[in-house]
């Protein structure tokens, strides 16, 4: 053996194996370190951020590239507070494909030197706010562009808000404002909420922003005095215009008035398919004798995604109680296999235990075929408290969630408060 390996070194033959070596491993490091790293038509690591075009308009938003080095990165959007992960992000030819599964849609984009031109798809829809076009650039850059000029004014507070466009329908804004002009709050409708928005204050304008999936919103407005503004609603699908004033005691109309049953009513009679098919009503062994609270709610709507995000992980901690939570699903469309591919996301994301029946296509008809006993639906979502007996007791309309703070925290006291002296009935 000493021979042999004796005779390769001085014939040269061992030499010239191991120049061979070093030249393959020399060759291969540029192989290694282009595996170990994302092509130059792939996503980067780190933050990002867009600008949607619509209405004339630029709608920023923000998102954060994680594990782009693997076989489907994670994007996740970011608006003050609030994450929203988008996962199964894949390549196809030359665009990256990052699926919005809570709400039908996907963004789709070339990537090029760390840029991004691409478009939000609603799938479901075929109008033309269903394709709207963003860019999006590398780099931990401000929501809205710091143009050095310092805030004069304050939106700090609560606002009543007032749209003229809709028979000056009240709305409420709550904001929060930091020394530095940056900007965040949301704003309270009737039936629900604008989430979480994120801006800045600079002069005597101010801006704010959102997106979470869904649809993105712009809002820039003027103040005339402290405690006065006047404002822009911007979305793909249009403009509106509405007014604020400074008021601490702004509230909404009683939400336990807007939907009531109709008279010689008392209890829920519908019988309706789960995503299993089988039809379940609230004369099921599982509802008899406990109080029951009824969700009318869309996969498509974020408000209702908020008081899904509460009610699953309250039923887990409460079902042993003597109470059940029911579902009652209004989709995008009347077909049962749409509907359960999409609620089946929501269960999923939200860990889900409760059963979520199909009420049908979103709209008049089929909720006032599916619920005959309520005199209108004007909100998604609609919370409906019924008790041991099976007695509607009380219906609230819309949801205040997470970003509206206060109102959230006096939402969820309430409605522990309800069920409490519900469950206490004999």
């Amino acid at each position: 053996m000493v021979h042999s390996v004796a005779f390769l070194f001085e014939s040269g033959i061992f030499v010239r194996n191991i120049f061979v070596m070093k030249s393959l491993f020399i060759w291969m490091i540029p192989v290694v370190l282009s595996a170990c790293s994302p092509p130059a038509n792939h996503l980067t690591d780190g933050l990002w951020r867009g600008v949607f075009n619509a209405q004339d308009a630029e709608i920023p938003f923000l998102f954060e590239v994680k594990g782009a080095d693997t076989e489907h990165p994670l994007v996740t959007l970011m608006n003050g507070e609030e994450r929203v992960d988008l996962a199964d992000v894949t390549y196809r030819n030359d665009s990256v494909i990052i699926p919005i599964k809570a709400y039908d849609a996907l963004m789709e984009a070339k990537v090029e030197s760390e840029q991004m031109n691409g478009r939000l798809v609603k799938l479901y829809s075929n109008r033309p706010d269903g394709r709207v076009p963003f860019t999006a650039q590398k780099g931990s850059a401000p929501r809205f562009p710091d143009h050095g000029e310092k805030a004069t004014v304050s939106l700090d507070g609560r606002w009543e808000i007032t749209v003229p466009e809709r028979n000056s329908t009240k709305q409420v804004g709550v904001f929060v404002q930091k020394a530095n002009g940056y900007l965040s709050g949301s704003i309270l409708t009737p039936t629900g909420d604008y989430r979480y928005l994120e801006g800045i204050v600079q002069g005597n304008h101010f801006y704010l922003s959102t997106f979470g999936g869904m649809t993105p919103y712009l809002i820039r407005g003027q103040f005339a005095d402290a405690d006065k503004f006047t404002a822009e609603f911007i979305t793909p699908g249009g403009r509106s215009s509405f007014e604020g004033v400074r008021n601490p005691d702004a509230s909404l109309p009683d939400a336990y008035t807007m939907t009531t049953l109709k008279p010689g009513y008392t209890s829920l009679g519908f019988r309706l398919p789960g995503l299993d098919g089988k039809e379940v009503s609230l004369t099921d062994p599982k509802y008899q004798g406990k109080v029951v609270i009824v969700s009318l709610l869309g996969s498509w709507c974020p408000n209702c995604l908020d008081e899904t995000a509460f009610l699953a992980p309250w039923y887990k901690a409460n079902r042993t109680r003597g109470v059940e939570i029911v579902g009652l699903a209004f989709e995008r469309k009347d077909d049962i296999g749409y509907a359960r591919r999409q609620l089946s996301v929501l269960m999923e994301q939200h860990d889900v235990t409760y059963d979520i029946l199909f009420a049908g296509k979103v709209g008049d008809e089929a909720a006032a075929k599916a619920l005959p006993e309520l005199t209108k639906v004007v909100s998604y979502p609609t919370t409906i408290f019924i008790d041991r007996k099976g007695q509607v007791r009380k219906i609230h309309t819309g949801f205040n969630g997470p970003a509206t703070g206060k109102f959230y925290e006096e939402f969820k006291t309430e409605f522990n408060r309800t069920v409490d002296e519900l469950i206490a009935e004999k």
